[in-house]
């Protein structure tokens, strides 16, 4: 074990306590006997200051030239090249993600902050004709301002890159409030902006609870936007908070993803995906493979495929290099989990592999779930709604039709998957599946930086993140009008009966 972390709040330049100068523990997932971490209980005292920060800071940010705010960017992603493994390592004990998948999240993080450094010498507006002579007509992309960044711990490196360097290279000021079972990776990743060389004040952290830390940033009057990343039921407070505070507001949410398997597919391919979507990050991911659907054809053939290949997944603490398979990052979830299970067993699904707690001695100080393989029908609870663990479900369809309408039967709308060598299929399903991603002969996971992320109903309020598509999120359009014209020219009507 290594000495623990202390984690700060760090606003205007300064790693401070929190007022109160309490403070909460972060704990290894795999050995609950390890403390990672300890970071401060923020409150409403501690929003106050870290607002004021970043709306002080925003004053003069907004004015340095985009191209050279986005060297700041470029400056991390060479930071977290060189401090990876370190992140990685850290990451593994503080969440459960086995070491590749840690080792992944920050490659993503450094994907963003190469791909958003680039952006700093492009945020195009348009140029566009004027109805009148000797007018000029353009939109420019502005700053919006103060940002709130509230990120899950599913992904602690990943998801604050993904917001926090798009809002900085758009010329806004920030301050991230990470997952309370994350506070380790967060504080070092602020430690990386820090060592960028970013200006005080315009990237800030706060620590703490959600009710006591998360919810005065959300409704704090001097926070222009909200960008959250979580459930559905918290996202759908934050929603409307922001609406009825007139904020910004980006919401991604929960999914109940699934993976089409139809009788022409490629079934070992199909198998790959499968398993690495269903029991990648232990089944916690928004994109997670939580349904297969199987065609009636291929469903025997198939199912003991899955179980054989799920049968040899290694559990294990997520720093053991030889681990497939890590613990659920705190007890709740564990516990979440197993409830789901109950609900399943209520219904009539047949558990067909895992469904339980891992009680050997080895995993008895973690929170070990074992890979799971449910027999349902469609509208059972286990299908429909979100277990985020190494939890899947099959479903049985006749049809390619039929495949496509139980998929889409789900409040959710993040990531769809159809594995077939059907051309037209793949072509229906691009345009039938309601989700906002589709993988044709991919896993439901595994997402790139410089694609729209984000889904449909539940999952989310329209907006996306990654790719270009993140920049309508953190600016705003301006419409500018300049008339060389000398003289007064009226829009519209007046114009044209002065032409006739």
């Amino acid at each position: 074990m290594t000495e623990p972390l202390i984690c700060q709040n760090y606003i205007d330049g300064e790693w401070l306590s929190a007022a109160s100068v309490d403070t909460l523990e972060s704990r290894n997932p795999a050995l609950n006997s390890e403390l990672v971490a300890t970071f401060p209980r923020s409150a409403a005292i501690d929003v106050d200051a870290a607002v004021a920060a970043a709306r002080k800071a925003y004053r003069t940010w907004r004015l340095v030239p985009a191209p050279a705010r986005a060297e700041y960017i470029f400056r991390v992603g060479e930071l977290l090249v060189k401090y990876k493994e370190e992140l990685a390592q850290l990451m593994s004990r503080e969440m459960g993600k086995p070491l590749k998948e840690a080792r992944g999240d920050v490659q993503e993080g450094i994907d963003c902050a190469f791909y958003s450094a680039g952006e700093g010498r492009r945020l195009f507006g348009q140029t566009t004709p004027s109805e009148m002579p000797n007018k000029f007509a353009m939109t420019v992309r502005m700053p919006i301002g103060v940002c709130a960044l509230i990120t899950p711990w599913n992904f602690p490196v990943a998801i604050p890159c993904w917001k926090i360097m798009p809002a900085l290279v758009c010329g806004n000021t920030v301050i991230l409030k990470p997952a309370e079972d994350t506070p380790a990776c967060a504080t070092k990743l602020i430690q990386i902006f820090q060592e960028a060389g970013l200006p005080k004040g315009v990237i800030n952290l706060v620590h703490g609870l959600g009710e006591e830390a998360g919810k005065p940033l959300v409704e704090h009057p001097d926070v222009d936007l909200v960008s959250f990343t979580g459930s559905s039921e918290t996202g759908a407070f934050v929603g409307a908070t922001c609406g009825r505070t007139h904020k910004r507001v980006c919401l991604e949410m929960g999914g109940k993803n699934a993976q089409i398997v139809m009788e022409d597919a490629d079934l070992e391919l199909a198998l790959d995906g499968a398993v690495w979507g269903a029991f990648g990050t232990s089944g916690q991911r928004c994109t997670a493979t939580s349904r297969l659907i199987l065609h009636r054809d291929i469903k025997e053939k198939f199912t003991a495929m899955l179980k054989e290949r799920t049968s040899k997944l290694r559990l294990g603490a997520g720093t053991d290099p030889n681990t497939d398979v890590g613990p659920l990052v705190n007890a709740s979830q564990l516990q979440r989990v197993s409830k789901y299970l109950e609900i399943a067993h209520q219904e009539g699904a047949k558990v067909l592999m895992g469904g339980e707690i891992a009680h050997e001695e080895q995993f008895q100080q973690g929170y070990f779930f074992r890979p799971t393989i449910l027999d349902v029908t469609p509208q059972m609870r286990v299908a429909r709604e979100e277990i985020f663990g190494p939890v899947v479900t099959l479903i049985e369809v006749n049809s390619f039709e039929e495949a496509i309408a139980i998929l889409n039967d789900t409040p959710y709308g993040l990531s769809s998957s159809i594995y077939t060598r059907d051309i037209n299929r793949a072509f229906v399903a691009m345009r039938d599946l309601e989700a906002g991603i589709t993988y044709i002969n991919g896993p439901t996971i595994g997402a790139e930086v410089h694609l729209p992320f984000g889904g449909v109903k539940q999952t989310g309020n329209g907006h996306r993140e990654a790719g270009t598509a993140v920049l309508d999120v953190f600016t705003e359009w301006k419409t500018v009008y300049v008339d060389f014209s000398g003289s007064l020219q009226r829009a519209q009507i007046d114009n044209r009966e002065a032409e006739l």
